[in-house]
């Protein structure tokens, strides 16, 4: 009875944390609504409909651009009230009725720097650019040896971002035309300079000895402006900028943008994109969050979180759901030279050398990577992809899911796709990333550290039987469960990323006792007071007295014991402590103190 009590209100607090949870597809800001009128209606009976909502409201929709009438998508000024007005007035005639969210540039920091002047033929991969010795990012990615055989020539590759302006080391990069969903204009020009960046790092012009690199050089840009000079754009228009890449030509499309709210019509031209033969790749975002922005988190996109110069997580980069791959996004608080070092426009729009930092910068090294494979034959938008995330460098543990796939590897993908073999461990992770292992869109991405976590609760036994508590074999419920909380929790519910659902409730859920401190901020490291004989300590003064839930506190003592003990060889970090001889000492004392705790705590006809 007991158990099913403890059961219960497990279920009930996991149930309250979930309903209560909005959900980043509530979560973005907007103030005017998409219409989506049926197809199959008549022209007339759209025109009574929004001469209706004229009549009634004193609004005047309109359609997005030149673009949207094929689509019957029309944009009305207005807030939740008429959003909620509308969906009931029009349901029958339109697919949906949505909100307009307005997505924007993920918050970045830039230094300055300047440069550009003439270099020397430096060989074959190591192009002539002077500025390219400050370009760590494309070493990191083993871009040179991946130039070897591709420089993603014949690839079009769309920019979806803040336009692009012709600064002097884009002067050898072909530009397809593009258009300015903003202003509504063909002229994709560049008012913000983030968009010519993100374009500088897929396709600078490269061994023209001026300025830096791009990993694609050979691909042709095709700009498409969909967030104004502040760095700000509606769903509408990047949906639409999205159906125009797909059917003018683009080959891999870049959104070097997010936000939150999910949208049915951003989500279907993605599937558009998609049906095109178009790879689709988009920042995870910069809010150090446990969950991707939209629309990495969609299913069809490849979302990029960041990593800096070490090769560690980016600090402000998001994490978690949605996250496919890990690319260099730089940290410009490392140095002068720690962030991307491309050729853009300043606030007076002139050219400048600029190094900035974010997942926006991130996206373009895949969405350059997935021009190469392209340009080495693969023409399937799911097998580029596939070959993108095989090829990462795995990472050796990462619980939290900070890399998806792993770290973006130019070389191996390049290699992969002119080669065509896939290791077993390629065709295992490719099993994984397509549901066959685990369903992609709902439970999205996370490694769980299984070794470690099975050394904890086998040593915690060990510890049970040392004391001749548990072996000869004799079950005990509150024994086992006490063992199993205290070293390793229900580990397995950490690695799951239900799709816009809260983390931190299967976190907590799947966290040992030492692991709680830090389950809801979703830090890797431990916190001290946690991770040492406190906790236990109190559990086994409150309980010492009952008869059967005493054990609970002596198999969580053993647990700890084990969990800490593992710990201190295996993987040390403490908050405070950091991950030196001083968090080893400390774990280790704490492990033996709770196992002589444990010990202590037993009458001698129980040993």
């Amino acid at each position: 009875m007991k158990r099913f009590l403890l059961a219960l209100l497990f279920c009930l607090g996991l149930g309250w944390a979930i309903a209560s949870f909005d959900g980043l597809a509530s979560q973005g800001t907007y103030d005017s609504l998409v219409l989506d009128f049926r197809e199959d209606i008549a022209p007339a009976e759209v025109e009574r409909a929004i001469g209706a909502i004229a009549d009634e409201y004193g609004l005047a929709p309109r359609f997005n651009s030149e673009f949207s009438a094929a689509d019957n998508v029309y944009i009305v000024r207005g807030d939740a009230a008429l959003l909620d007005t509308l969906r009931q007035e029009l349901r029958d005639v339109t697919e949906f009725v949505e909100p307009n969210y307005v997505y924007s540039i993920p918050e970045i920091s830039a230094v300055g720097l300047d440069g550009g002047g003439r270099g020397k033929d430096s060989g074959p991969t190591v192009p002539n650019d002077p500025l390219y010795a400050k370009q760590w990012n494309f070493k990191a990615i083993g871009v040179e040896q991946a130039w070897l055989d591709s420089n993603g020539g014949g690839v079009t590759v769309a920019v979806i971002d803040t336009g692009v302006s012709p600064v002097p080391d884009l002067k050898e990069t072909e530009l397809a035309d593009g258009y300015d969903f903003v202003n509504d204009r063909p002229d994709a020009t560049d008012d913000n300079g983030h968009g010519t960046h993100v374009a500088g790092t897929i396709a600078q012009s490269t061994n023209n000895g001026y300025g830096v690199a791009g990993i694609a050089h050979g691909a042709t840009i095709m700009p498409l402006k969909v967030l104004g000079k502040g760095g700000g754009g509606t769903v509408a228009d990047i949906a639409e900028a999205i159906r125009f890449a797909a059917d003018n030509g683009a080959d891999v499309i870049n959104m070097s943008l997010g936000g939150g709210g999910e949208s049915s019509l951003m989500k279907e031209a993605i599937e558009h994109a998609h049906s095109q033969g178009v790879v689709v790749i988009a920042a995870a975002g910069n809010a150090n969050q446990n969950s991707a922005g939209y629309p990495a988190r969609y299913e069809r996109v490849v979302g990029v979180s960041a990593v800096d110069s070490t090769g560690a997580k980016a600090p402000y980069s998001n994490f978690g759901a949605g996250v496919d791959i890990a690319a260099p996004g730089g940290n410009t608080k490392e140095s002068q030279i720690g962030g991307i070092l491309q050729n853009t426009i300043d606030a007076k729009g002139e050219s400048v050398f600029a190094s900035l930092q974010g997942t926006s910068m991130a996206a373009p090294h895949v969405a350059g990577v997935a021009a190469l494979v392209k340009a080495a034959g693969i023409d399937d938008p799911d097998e580029i992809r596939e070959i993108v995330l095989q090829s990462a460098l795995e990472p050796s543990d990462d619980p939290l899911n900070h890399f998806g796939a792993g770290k973006l590897d130019a070389a191996a993908a390049v290699k992969l796709a002119i080669d065509g073999q896939i290791t077993p461990r390629d065709f295992a992770r490719w099993l994984r990333d397509n549901g066959y292992l685990n369903p992609k869109f709902w439970i999205d991405g996370g490694v769980v550290a299984l070794p470690m976590k099975l050394a904890m609760v086998i040593g915690g036994y060990l510890l049970a039987w040392l004391l001749r508590v548990y072996f000869p074999f004799r079950w005990s419920w509150p024994l086992a469960t006490g063992i199993v909380m205290g070293s390793s929790g229900l580990f397995f519910l950490r690695g799951f990323y239900i799709f816009d659902l809260p983390q931190w409730p299967l976190r907590v859920a799947g966290s040992s006792i030492p692991e709680l401190g830090t389950a809801v901020q979703g830090s890797a490291a431990l916190n001290p007071i946690f991770a040492s004989v406190l906790i236990p300590a109190g559990l086994l003064v409150l309980l010492l007295g009952h008869r059967n839930l005493k054990w609970w506190a002596i198999g969580s003592l053993l647990g700890v014991s084990a969990c800490l003990a593992v710990s201190a060889v295996a993987d040390p970090e403490l908050l405070w402590l950091g991950k030196g001889f001083v968090a080893r000492g400390f774990l280790g004392l704490n492990a033996l103190l709770c196992f002589g705790l444990a010990k202590l705590s037993l009458r001698p006809s129980e040993t």
